[in-house]
């Protein structure tokens, strides 16, 4: 099975459409896949708790709740997310005065 997954790695390259449509189909039928492949990514550090939560559908603090209760960790900002939030605060500030 796992040169499966290594031969669908090598067609995304080059049709990256076919794998994209195969995972939609996959994440639709099978939703419980889907997030587990979100939060294996959010294990993983690929994605933030911000984006996680927005991939799968839900707010912030929701899923931040269900991470507490089954016991997985929760991760606090990286530095370069801290920069980001407070410069686009600064940003917003500037617009309304």
């Amino acid at each position: 099975m796992e040169w499966a997954v290594d031969e669908l790695c090598k067609l995304s390259k080059i049709q990256p459409e076919i794998l994209e449509e195969a995972l939609k189909e996959l994440w639709q039928r099978k939703p419980a896949i889907y997030k587990s492949v979100i939060l294996n990514a959010y294990l993983d550090e690929k994605i933030n708790l911000g984006k996680a939560a927005e991939l799968l559908g839900v707010h912030r603090l929701e899923l931040q709740k269900e991470l507490r209760v089954k016991g997985i960790p929760i991760r606090g900002p990286s530095k370069e997310e801290v920069i980001a939030e407070v410069g686009a605060i600064r940003e917003w500030r500037k617009k309304q005065l």
